[in-house]
């Protein structure tokens, strides 16, 4: 998987400050040889935040949308997600409302004017 961006550039910042005694970019606490279970980090913030009903997986199908929503055709969609069927692809792309009738609006207006 490719990163760029955004997410690119804080991942540079945060290797600049890394511990110098593993390879690991998010090593833990007790052994430099582990990493740290990003998954427990992110259920101890939904908690501390009170947010109800969003688990860790939420997060691929987020992804998934926000690509289908800025134009990612559903071939780039099953690459980035790792995916080999049109099924499982549109299982994860889950389009807004809002999305969906703006792309209606967008076709209507190149066709009528």
């Amino acid at each position: 998987m490719l990163l760029s961006g955004y997410g690119l550039e804080l991942l540079k910042e945060h290797a600049k400050v890394k511990r110098l005694n593993t390879d690991l970019l998010f090593p833990g606490k007790v052994r430099d040889d582990a990493f740290i279970d990003l998954r427990t980090v992110f259920e101890n913030a939904v908690t501390r935040a009170e947010i109800e009903n969003f688990k860790w997986h939420n997060l691929r199908h987020t992804f998934a949308s926000y690509l289908a929503m800025n134009g990612a055709s559903l071939a780039e969609l099953a690459n980035a997600l790792g995916h080999k069927t049109l099924a499982m692809v549109m299982r994860y792309a889950h389009l807004t409302d809002g999305h969906l009738c703006n792309v209606v609006a967008s076709m209507n207006q190149k066709i009528f004017g």
